[in-house]
């Protein structure tokens, strides 16, 4: 059992660092709808970083994304969960669920993410803590995620080729 999820969490893991560095399903200029927030609208950091923003929407594009920087991995409810984060931008894959966004520093780290198949599980995370190996995401919906950080040379390497449409 224990293989399987292993196996499971590392195919969870491949699938999210492809998503998120090919930039797949939402960057386009549909993607765009939503309106900014004003970065002046958002309390300072409690880190002393200032708001920690290198956008006008509140994006954590400094020392809050860096720190994320990183695949992590793990299981929660026995299902596993994989969490890519690169240049502020996320990708998560949960059981299932296949979620995309971005780190957000509003007053502390945050995650917001939209998950393609409208689950909302996993759209708005707070990083409760950071050790650099070990990350814990509480989630507004309940859940939280205890993850490790993966390293890059146990990821699987095969990017899948697109389908002919």
């Amino acid at each position: 059992m224990d293989r399987l999820l292993r196996s499971g969490a590392l195919a969870a893991t491949g699938l999210v660092a492809v998503l998120a560095l090919s930039a797949c399903g939402g960057d386009g200029p549909a993607a765009k709808k939503a309106p900014a927030t004003d970065a002046a609208s958002l309390p300072a950091s409690p880190s002393g970083t200032g708001r920690g923003t290198d956008g006008e929407d509140g994006t954590a594009g400094g020392a809050a994304a860096e720190a994320l920087k990183g695949t992590w991995t793990g299981s929660t409810d026995g299902l596993p969960v994989a969490l890519s984060v690169t240049s502020g931008r996320v990708a998560l894959s949960a059981g299932v669920h296949i979620c995309q966004g971005e780190v957000k520093d509003m007053g502390s780290v945050m995650l917001a993410l939209k998950c393609l198949d409208g689950n909302t599980d996993r759209t708005m995370g707070s990083v409760e803590s950071n050790d650099g190996r070990k990350i814990v995401v509480s989630w507004e919906a309940g859940a939280e995620d205890i993850l490790t950080l993966t390293d890059p040379s146990d990821l699987p390497t095969v990017r899948p080729e697109p389908s002919a449409s």
